[in-house]
């Protein structure tokens, strides 16, 4: 495992189950909620998938099961990639309760096992912020392009980088050059919520963000042709962009 990912991993680890358990409920109401209106729970994402029925997705840093519970209650075979025990831990319970299975693989995300997962997956699907936590975009891609099946999609919604300049989302991260390639050290994305005392003691993640073309252009280097690139505006400001999503198509192999 790589360092910055060991980094990463304590971080994610630091009181994670008691932070969604005070956020999200227990599994059980967690649960209820799912099973009420599973693709609303989805939110914008249900859009980008053409059926639920059947296929199988690997739901890449998939954290508490969010969006993997409601997929597996919708029919989908759902496999989370995540780098944190207690992440599992709750969305496994939350699995459960909403009676569905889910598998769940505890591991750095570039050294998911090819031999069990290569060429296995119809979607590979992530949401929530995930590409900073990565100091390489084509390392990830070509993992992403190993997991799925000739033809099969991506689905990589994100942070848009315009955060890199302005903190959009009020996630209290600092700004930078929109060019900047620096690596450099901050606070989780749950920080926030916790008092001063405990915050200043909470792990740090090493972080890495990226511009829109870096992006596009690690998507279209491994594998993959580009079939979509949407941006979605911030929850805090409709008028700057907060999100964007990809959806891009595996072409061929790439070692």
């Amino acid at each position: 495992m790589k360092e910055y990912s060991k980094q990463n991993k304590k971080a994610w680890e630091y009181d994670a189950y008691a932070f969604w358990i005070r956020t999200s409920g227990t599994p059980a109401e967690r649960a209820e909620r799912d099973m009420e209106n599973p693709e609303r729970m989805l939110r914008r994402y249900a859009g980008y998938f053409d059926q639920y029925q059947g296929i199988k997705v690997a739901n890449i840093c998939g954290s508490c099961g969010k969006k993997a519970v409601p997929l597996a209650l919708l029919g989908a075979d759902v496999t989370v990639f995540d780098i944190s025990e207690a992440n599992r831990k709750y969305a496994m319970e939350v699995a459960e309760a909403a009676h569905v299975r889910i598998g769940y693989e505890v591991c750095d995300i570039l050294e998911i096992d090819r031999e069990k997962y290569g060429n296995t997956f119809d979607v590979v699907f992530m949401e929530g912020g995930i590409l900073h936590y990565f100091h390489d975009p084509d390392e990830f891609m070509r993992m992403m392009n190993s997991l799925l099946k000739a033809g099969g999609k991506m689905i990589c919604s994100d942070f848009h980088p315009f955060t890199k300049i302005k903190d959009i989302l009020k996630f209290e991260t600092p700004s930078m050059s929109y060019f900047s390639t620096e690596v450099f050290e901050g606070e989780m994305a749950h920080a926030r919520f916790y008092d001063e005392k405990i915050r200043s003691r909470m792990p740090k993640c090493s972080y890495r963000k990226y511009t829109i073309s870096e992006i596009i252009n690690a998507i279209i280097r491994n594998g993959f042709c580009l079939k979509q690139f949407d941006e979605h505006p911030s929850w805090e400001d409709d008028r700057l962009p907060g999100e964007f999503t990809a959806v891009a198509i595996k072409q061929q192999s790439v070692e």
